[in-house]
């Protein structure tokens, strides 16, 4: 089954990309080596020259799913999941994501992947990792405080906290914000704006600006894994997945 499609923009040099796998949208292997392999194809296409990344439904992405049948790898090994993520660090086209909905955990890991986010103020962005008992991932120890600085990203990672669209602007979580009804519309508007420019120069703009950007991405989540792939085994871990789906505080033991 196809978790991504490629629309019609409407609007020349931009390709869209939608997340289809809603309501929530949420992450697993098969999605993100879907959404390489779109960015994969659309690099080698020449007529493209900007990308937006949406979804469909509530969420932009609520994450990794524990609780589904899905066999995504995130609560045994993250491995192959990650890997299809540390692909996307390394296309070389601009990509602005639409994020509507909320962007938690794994979620925000999308969102943080693309260069310029377009959001509005009922989104909701949370790095949960800590609350549900175990150590950020996809690369978010690297890339949350390249965006808002280490200060703000240890809050945000420690607490779990979720924070709005408003507050997201003002960390420089997000680079603009509009109505919920235009933030499709308004990502597009920004990649067109993007796609005047000389596509040549822009591809090597973005090539300086993110210099050493995906190896030093995929060094911080080959430790963000190994640090996972032992809180997984935990209780306090189990506690934290199991909190969450009763919608309570977790008591977490240290063990």
């Amino acid at each position: 089954m196809s978790h991504i499609a490629s629309i019609d923009s409407g609007h020349a040099h931009v390709a869209l990309l939608e997340i289809r796998r809603g309501p929530f949208n949420y992450v697993n292997e098969a999605l993100l080596r879907e959404l390489a392999d779109h960015l994969d194809r659309l690099d080698a296409e020449p007529g493209c020259r900007a990308i937006v990344l949406a979804a469909e439904g509530r969420a932009f992405s609520a994450g990794a799913d524990f609780n589904s049948g899905d066999d995504d790898g995130t609560s045994r090994d993250p491995g192959p999941l990650y890997a299809q993520a540390m692909r996307l660090f390394r296309s070389a086209k601009p990509l602005v994501a639409a994020v509507h909905g909320a962007a938690v955990g794994a979620g925000l890991g999308l969102a943080v992947a693309a260069d310029f986010r377009v959001s509005c103020a009922e989104a909701r962005f949370s790095a949960n990792f800590n609350r549900l008992g175990f150590h950020p991932g996809f690369g978010l120890s690297a890339t949350l405080q390249r965006l808002v600085g280490a200060q703000q990203a240890g809050l945000l990672f420690f607490t779990g906290r979720r924070i709005g669209g408003e507050e997201a602007l003002r960390l420089g979580l997000v680079d603009q914000l509009v109505p919920a009804d235009e933030v499709r519309a308004s990502a597009l508007a920004l990649a067109a704006e993007i796609a005047l420019s000389a596509p040549l120069a822009v591809e090597a703009t973005r090539a300086t600006l993110r210099r050493g950007l995906a190896d030093a991405v995929a060094e911080a989540n080959r430790h963000e894994r190994e640090v996972q792939c032992v809180q997984f085994a935990t209780d306090d871990f189990k506690e934290g997945v199991r909190a969450m789906a009763e919608r309570r505080a977790p008591q977490f033991q240290r063990r």
